[in-house]
């Protein structure tokens, strides 16, 4: 049975999912951030009403969001939203973006809903609930052979221009396959045990802490590339069946 805080979380993702509708493919007014990324209208609106409902049944908790910041995050309990995770894709009529809420308790990520409402998929996971993508229960992948593994990757700036791109490319040599789904897509896929391996650079913790939870409860593995649990501070992921966790780390660090 749901909490009332995956509850909340579920309905915030509603709510962003129709202000999202209305902007979508219209056209909307691009500014770019301090850090060069796009924010728009539907960003900024669709975080504002997120944390409205969430603020409004959690009053102590904090909240980090991608355009508002960081808000008591001294609490036990605080909220990581990033109401539009792909706004690149969002702008130009792409349905590859999403809506991500996480719930990070004492440190320790509890709660993960990744909406995307063009695409058609809603996932999410509860600390010892489990994973379900769009109402239905998802498992991990069984594949514990490399050589049978499919693999997916995201953003890899900073792996290219690392000592690692080596050993990427031999582990790509090694797999079945190697595609790029991206964003939030290959983290569903991986949770439903459509594909093995997930493998990103230069992220955000507001990106993947959701995912993070529908993974691991799906029953797969999520560190960064050094094989930390991830943390606020992570900017790298290597997400797997579990199965295939230590051999792909392996074949990244030696």
């Amino acid at each position: 049975m749901a909490s009332k805080e995956l509850e909340a979380a579920l309905a915030a993702a509603r709510a962003a999912s129709e202000v999202i509708r209305a902007y979508y493919q219209k056209n909307p007014g691009v500014r770019l951030k301090a850090d060069a990324s796009p924010v728009t209208e539907a960003d900024v609106r669709s975080e504002e009403v997120i944390r409205a409902t969430l603020s409004e049944r959690f009053p102590s908790y904090g909240f980090y969001g991608e355009e508002t910041g960081q808000h008591a995050m001294g609490a036990e309990s605080v909220w990581l939203v990033d109401p539009i995770d792909g706004t690149k894709a969002f702008v130009r009529g792409i349905p590859f973006f999403s809506t991500q809420i996480a719930l990070m308790r004492g440190g320790r990520l509890v709660l993960g809903v990744s909406s995307a409402p063009v695409y058609g998929e809603l996932a999410w996971a509860e600390e010892g609930g489990g994973a379900l993508l769009n109402d239905s229960p998802v498992r991990v992948s069984t594949v514990a052979a490399l050589g049978e593994a499919a693999i997916s990757s995201g953003n890899l700036k900073s792996l290219a221009a690392s000592g690692r791109w080596q050993r990427f490319g031999k582990l790509i040599g090694a797999a079945a396959y190697l595609r790029g789904y991206g964003d939030f897509v290959h983290y569903h896929l991986l949770a439903r045990g459509a594909l093995e391996v997930v493998i990103e650079s230069n992220v955000n913790i507001l990106d993947i802490a959701a995912l993070t939870v529908i993974v691991r409860e799906a029953g797969g593995t999520f560190t960064d590339l050094e094989g930390s649990a991830v943390g606020l501070a992570t900017t790298s992921v290597l997400a797997t069946n579990g199965a295939l966790h230590q051999a792909v780390l392996d074949a990244l660090t030696r």
